[in-house]
């Protein structure tokens, strides 16, 4: 309590001589002959405002449901401040079986799957504070699905931090609740958070406790750009709960709790090469990384819990064909992923992917995308052989191709159809292979 009482004090101190000297100031000037205005200061844009520091790009404000020259836009951006409104709707269906009984269900479009969010998010340039190159970021969601193992089902914070930049950009820091499956790895094929051409789902990362969307934990992120297009990023993070995503949300509703017991502490780091295309170079993009829980998981190769569980990865994307220097980023893109984690704590055990993926696949459709993703997933045998002992019956791995597609329907609105070829649909029982279909339509305003 007298701990508490100091800092308030301290705190009341600081604040107290801030003013101070801020009427000192204006006192000074009271008497001063005016000077000369000095030169306008070129105005900031309103991109400053968007996600930034990340391992995803958002799209512009200009694409947008609201003009980004509207007086609500502009008088927003008078007071460094940005409002945006995200929206989503899924569907996702097997397309070879009839739907199951839902007690029966164990995998996504087994039966017909729905999924909805609202994804509110504010964000400040901190220009009322004398701060450059920091951001706040603030942001709070509902997000509904039919089958919940495929959610969670929630209304909480997503993101809430503090962005500061130092040294022209070199250093940034991120600190605060943060969902760092867009800071680390860089899943999303395209790299936008508007395709819904993402390939694959790779839970790996998310098995050993990395926040993901909608879920954001306490976490304090460093990235440092080094010579030659190189970066090294780090984040120690507060681990989601190691039961998953329903789990966390039991017991951390709004998400705002700091410390659950039992969730520690989860170190992040990734090193990696990232080139932008232009008119002299292919885009390259290279990245590997490892994080390591100290949670306990249960280790099911001896029944105890133990700290340790981690996850190790590689990933790479280059751009092969460049038709249009005019337009750099357009063109054909291939990449490869590969991800382990240890048998003994996860079910989902190994991952690889292979992706082709065009940009502007036409001329006159330059914001749409075409995606072909392979993946092979493997099932740790600490899960399946006491499943096989029992009498059931399993998959030791799962195989997929998915082709999807893109579609920029116009300005703020984005319509995504893929359709999935899944060998092993799910680790148990031995269900039948499925062809999946489905779609999301998404609205930024």
């Amino acid at each position: 309590m007298k701990r508490t009482s100091r800092h308030l004090q301290k705190m009341g101190l600081i604040a107290f001589f801030v003013f101070a000297m801020g009427s000192l100031g204006q006192a000074q000037s009271a008497g001063v002959e005016k000077l000369p205005d000095a030169p306008a200061v070129p105005e900031r844009s309103i991109e400053d405002l968007n996600l930034i520091g990340s391992g995803a790009a958002m799209p512009a404000f200009a694409d947008s449901n609201i003009d980004v020259n509207s007086a609500y836009r502009r008088g927003l951006l008078s007071k460094g401040v940005a409002l945006r409104l995200i929206q989503q709707v899924q569907y996702a269906q097997n397309v070879l079986q009839a739907p199951v009984e839902a007690d029966s269900q164990v995998y996504v479009g087994e039966r017909s799957f729905e999924g909805a969010l609202e994804h509110l998010i504010l964000t400040a340039d901190l220009r009322q504070l004398h701060l450059k190159h920091a951001q706040f970021y603030g942001s709070a969601l509902w997000n509904w699905v039919s089958w919940n193992p495929a959610g969670p089902r929630t209304i909480q914070i997503w993101d809430l931090y503090l962005y500061k930049a130092f040294g022209e950009d070199r250093v940034e820091v991120k600190a605060g609740y943060i969902s760092n499956d867009l800071e680390f790895v860089g899943l999303m094929v395209g790299g936008s958070t508007a395709s819904g051409a993402q390939g694959v789902y790779a839970v790996l990362p998310y098995e050993v406790g990395t926040s993901y969307f909608p879920l954001a934990v306490p976490s304090v992120n460093v990235r440092i750009r080094g010579p030659g297009n190189t970066y090294v990023k780090a984040a120690a993070q507060r681990s989601l709960d190691a039961g998953g995503g329903p789990a966390e949300v039991a017991r951390n509703h709004t998400g705002f709790r700091f410390d659950p017991k039992g969730d520690k502490l989860l170190v992040l780091g990734e090193a990696g090469y990232k080139r932008a295309a232009s008119e002299t170079a292919h885009e390259a993009w290279f990245r590997a990384g490892y994080f390591h829980n100290d949670t306990l998981y249960l280790n099911h190769a001896n029944g105890k819990n133990e700290p340790g569980n981690f996850v190790a990865y590689a990933l790479i994307d280059y751009q092969v064909r460049q038709p249009d220097r005019l337009q750099p980023g357009h063109g054909l893109y291939a990449g490869v992923s590969a991800m382990t984690v240890p048998s003994r704590f996860d079910p989902y055990d190994r991952y690889l992917e292979a992706r082709i993926y065009q940009e502007a696949p036409f001329r006159s459709r330059p914001a749409d995308m075409v995606s072909l993703v392979s993946s092979y997933t493997g099932h740790s045998r600490y899960f399946t052989d006491p499943l096989v002992a029992a009498g059931k019956t399993v998959w030791r791995n799962s195989a997929s191709l998915t082709g999807s597609y893109s579609l920029h329907v116009r300005r703020g609105n984005y319509l995504a159809a893929g359709l999935s070829y899944i060998h092993g649909p799910a680790i148990t029982p031995r269900v039948s292979d499925a062809v999946t279909f489905a779609t999301s339509y998404t609205l930024f305003f």
